[in-house]
């Protein structure tokens, strides 16, 4: 069923962003609230989603020579202790366990018992138990470099949640690695960067910036964080996945060393990296509309659904045989090196049934009813057009240009993300037009304002820290792309090397 506008998702964009990310996740079935606070349950339409990039990214984690493995969801809280700026950054979100059996009391209520000698840190983040490993499994530079990923889960307690972007617990991937030299550490530090960047470009069809945050910004313990940062609709930024050079501070902390080839006893020099479900997020948040989501192809749950209109009995057998013959050739056919994902609909419930797909976001909707069959042709509908642009095509014809059309629809979905991109980052030199860019006029129209200011930063954590609380204006990163030049700081005025991007984020 349509709405009061004619589109499936109330507010819409303009109307509230915040509540229209939270009706197109629930009208798309992608996920919901949990029982648990702050946490998600990832339905199969979602989690679907997340399998496809789960193997993408795992393909190209491999084919730079990592291997996967897995480690402990609890950490000894000893082990936290081991390196102090990382504790300190992780210190207020860890969920603790500190008892390990439950027993009744006298009002025959479960409560915890049997304390433990050590509290256990559910896992935040896994620097600290992989590099215990590391530490007994790493004796020579014949062992290094080490490379390996895990994928998981991590809690970490947040208080102000929102599915897929920020929750109490969230799947990930996180890649830790070991190296003999500083150079191989911040060489491999930058090549996961350029893959997660990969990944949402090629992929995920966002545009991304790449770039270093800054010291108040990066991951606590490291001594570079590199990130890709993206636009959402509403202009805000999102840090989409981080890539760290470590230094040798957690080698130091869980004593990870090695003899050289020198036969000289030497630390080693660590990385780790890590992308996430809030992937998920973004990918709905840069490309979705009023309607629902939209899946860019090459991740999406689906390609193509198949929608057979069954109305009289006579024909519904052939029009089903002639649905099942195109799907079997479908499936034959591969896209980017997966077999094409096809669904069959073959529910008998009207425009609602139309309507569900285009709210699941998928590429190519395909109706098909006794006239289609008897001109061997089929009715096509894409999720990047307008929703009555729908043609017909001689089936042979659709069936063999459908990769064709796939990749139009993820090209063009890049595309319309990276002119929005483009159209909404300035380079912005005065204090007021700075003000002016991330303060609208009119609170009830946000969204003619803001955006990326690429702007002069004195490198001073006084000037950043003034800015976030003036405006909550964050440095996203410091691009790499930079050219080098004179300027002045947008908030002191002093002398500055060179722009930085600003923006509001999530």
């Amino acid at each position: 069923m349509t709405q009061k506008n004619d589109t499936a998702i109330r507010p819409t964009r303009a109307e509230n962003y915040p509540e229209w990310y939270q009706q197109v996740i629930r009208a798309s079935d992608m996920a919901e609230l949990s029982p648990v606070r702050g946490c998600m349950v990832i339905k199969p339409w979602g989690y679907a989603l997340w399998e496809n990039m789960v193997r993408a990214l795992d393909d190209m984690f491999k084919a730079t020579g990592v291997r996967n493995a897995y480690f402990p969801l609890f950490i000894p809280i000893s082990f936290l202790e081991k390196e102090a700026e990382h504790v300190e950054g992780f210190a207020k979100e860890c969920a603790v366990v500190t008892h390990h059996k439950l027993e009744k009391d006298e009002n025959n209520r479960l409560v915890p018992a049997g304390k433990l000698n050590e509290p256990l840190i559910v896992r935040p983040t896994s620097e600290t138990i992989i590099g215990d490993a590391f530490a007994r499994w790493i004796k020579s530079y014949r062992d290094l470099p080490m490379l390996l990923n895990q994928w998981a889960n991590v809690v970490r307690w947040e208080m102000r949640t929102r599915i897929f972007l920020r929750t109490s617990e969230f799947l990930w991937q996180e890649g830790h690695t070991v190296h003999a030299t500083k150079q191989e550490a911040i060489d491999r530090t930058y090549m996961m960067l350029n893959v997660y960047k990969r990944m949402a470009e090629e992929y995920l069809a966002i545009p991304v910036i790449t770039g270093e945050k800054s010291v108040a910004e990066k991951f606590p313990g490291a001594e570079i964080t590199t990130c890709i940062e993206a636009m959402m609709q509403d202009k805000k930024a999102l840090q989409a996945g981080t890539s760290h050079f470590l230094g040798q501070n957690f080698a130091r902390a869980s004593g990870i060393r090695f003899q050289s080839a020198m036969e000289t006893e030497e630390y080693g020099w660590t990385t780790s990296w890590g992308v996430s479900t809030r992937m998920i997020g973004g990918l709905i948040m840069t490309h979705s509309d009023d309607n629902g989501i939209v899946l860019p192809p090459r991740v999406a749950s689906a390609h193509v659904v198949l929608l057979p209109i069954l109305k009289k009995k006579e024909t519904n057998d052939s029009v089903m045989a002639y649905t099942q013959a195109i799907a079997g050739r479908l499936r034959q056919q591969n896209y980017h090196g997966t077999p094409l994902r096809v669904e069959i609909d073959d529910r008998n419930i009207g425009g609602t049934r139309n309507w569900d797909w285009i709210k699941k976001g998928v590429p190519l909707r395909v109706e098909i009813g006794p006239k289609d069959m008897d001109a061997d042709s089929v009715f096509v509908s894409r999720r990047d057009r307008e929703r009555k642009d729908r043609f017909s095509i001689q089936k042979d014809e659709f069936i063999g240009k459908i990769t064709e059309i796939l990749d139009e629809i993820q090209s063009g979905l890049y595309e319309k993300a990276l002119c929005f991109l483009k159209e909404n980052t300035r380079d912005i030199d005065d204090p007021d037009e700075f003000n002016a860019f991330f303060s609208p006029k009119n609170p009830e129209e946000p969204e003619i304002h803001g955006g990326f200011a690429r702007s002069h930063w004195c490198g001073r954590a006084e000037c950043e820290k003034a800015v976030k609380e003036r405006l909550n204006v964050t440095i996203r990163c410091i691009p790499f792309d930079r050219k080098e030049q004179s300027g002045a700081c947008i908030q002191c005025g002093e002398e500055s090397q060179g722009r930085v991007v600003f923006a509001k984020a999530y």
